[in-house]
């Protein structure tokens, strides 16, 4: 006989929901969870790499990220949240704008921007109008440009590629043949042992760098070493918070109002894409009435965002969605309440594993000496996905052709250089018609029509 669980308490735009009381513990997402916060772990160059924190430090941050994951099942947000991944080039070439001393400053500013910017939007409920005024080209620009940028990261000159050469050559052809392989796709429908693979997303490449990298000489074998990590919060409270710091010049936050737009764009996709699974899932799951509230959204990852930019600012930023595992989670829910019991039981339990993880030193001692490697398949990775969908957001050749010099300058130059060049461009291209830009048919009707339908429901969600 299944266990009754209470109902969620309601608190404003929230509703409250405990393990054990309000959802069951998934023991399959648990346990995802905690060998899928590898993925988390490979943060720490970023941060080692811009700012010169130490790796203790930056697992810190790590962890309190990871913290801050749990608020959005918590509050009633029935997603599994994530970085702000295809952000993550546009931010880096902002804060290498400054010299090493000033970078954290930047950081700051630029997270606390975005934060309350999200919050603002969240409690106005004016997301989808200020993504509306946005002209097709240009966001069709910043997205391509973030793809570009990732891209370019991994192999300029002295890049992780040239660190890793074999080990990134051989994960990543793995990685795109598991994800995007067609052959592979039909595999895991006939068996299932594929299919478990398939829904592990970019963990069997991380795992198999563990081998790969000590073979070819770019990496040290790990020592896997026992007990629990340590993370140093109190280098990272002193040296690279506002406490240690202080607050960010004013012109700090003039100057990072460009890259904060540029990210919003790429949140405001995100929150699509986490409304249009729900959806999804919700036809097959008709016990379950689960309501995705993008208002209610903002409000988490924004103030993420912002107490993220005080106590630990993060370049990989606090986003609304891990898409991967969101999917997968969702895929798992489809089959009814015995494999599990609530979209917010496996949201919940695999953020809960992550955290576990996050503290085993077995895990961390693993895959510490690739954590090069996984960011760099999660930046090609998210370089492919950028592209692919920036390209669909123009409606246009030409349209294509202003998206493809504006990515171009902003994966060169960086994000004001990128708006800028894109504002300029659009206005001589379209001129009166600057917000509306044009559609020649270049791409099916229905290459648009999911995502102007979900923008339109979000803007009245009345209808």
């Amino acid at each position: 006989m299944s266990r009754s669980y209470a109902k969620p308490w309601k608190a404003g735009p929230f509703d409250i929901r405990l393990p054990f009381l309000h959802y069951r513990l998934e023991w399959q997402d648990y346990t995802q969870g905690l060998v899928m916060c590898a993925v988390d772990l490979s943060a720490i160059p970023l941060m080692t790499e811009l700012l010169g924190m130490p790796f203790e430090a930056a697992l810190a941050i790590v962890v309190l990220n990871g913290l801050l994951y749990l608020l959005h099942h918590l509050l009633g947000d029935p997603v599994i949240p994530g970085w702000i991944t295809p952000a993550i080039p546009l931010l880096m070439l902002y804060v290498q704008e400054f010299p090493e001393d000033q970078r954290v400053h930047a950081l700051i500013a630029f997270q606390l921007l975005l934060g309350v910017f999200s919050i603002v939007l969240g409690a106005t409920g004016l997301a989808a109008k200020v993504v509306r005024i946005i002209p097709n080209a240009l966001r069709a620009g910043i997205v391509v440009g973030a793809g570009f940028a990732a891209i370019q990261g991994v192999f300029a000159a002295g890049g992780r590629f040239d660190a890793f050469p074999w080990t990134i050559t051989i994960c990543v052809g793995l990685a795109f043949f598991l994800l995007y392989s067609k052959v592979f796709q039909r595999a895991t429908h006939r068996n299932r042992f594929l299919g478990f693979i398939g829904n592990l997303g970019i963990l069997p490449c991380i795992l198999l760098a563990v081998v790969v990298a000590p073979l070819f000489g770019e990496a040290p074998w790990p020592t896997i070493e026992w007990g629990l990590s340590t993370p140093d919060f109190v280098t990272m409270f002193s040296q690279y918070t506002v406490f240690g710091v202080g607050l960010p010049p004013a012109m700090m936050f003039v100057t990072a109002i460009p890259t904060v737009l540029a990210a919003y764009i790429v949140v405001f996709g995100d929150v699509l894409q986490s409304k249009a699974v729900l959806h999804e899932a919700a036809v097959v799951r008709t016990d379950e009435n689960v309501v995705y509230n993008p208002n209610r959204a903002h409000l988490i990852f924004g103030g993420r965002n912002a107490v993220m930019s005080v106590f630990g600012p993060d370049t990989t930023m606090c986003g609304p969605l891990w898409a991967a595992m969101h999917v997968v989670t969702s895929e798992r829910y489809k089959k009814g309440p015995k494999a599990m019991q609530s979209i917010f039981s496996g949201a919940g339990s695999f953020r809960w594993g992550t955290n576990t993880g996050l503290f085993l030193l077995p895990i961390v001692s693993l895959v510490e000496p690739i954590l090069g490697v996984a960011l760099a398949l999660t930046l090609l990775v998210q370089g492919f996905v950028s592209i692919k969908v920036g390209i669909l957001e123009a409606r246009s050749k030409t349209e294509l052709g202003v998206a493809g010099v504006i990515a171009a300058i902003l994966a060169l130059k960086g994000a004001a250089w990128g708006f800028a060049a894109g504002v300029i461009l659009v206005a001589l291209v379209y001129t009166i018609d600057f917000f509306k830009g044009e559609d020649d048919g270049t791409f099916a009707p229905e290459a648009h029509q999911a995502e102007d339908e979900a923008i339109d429901e979000l803007e009245h969600p009345a209808r």
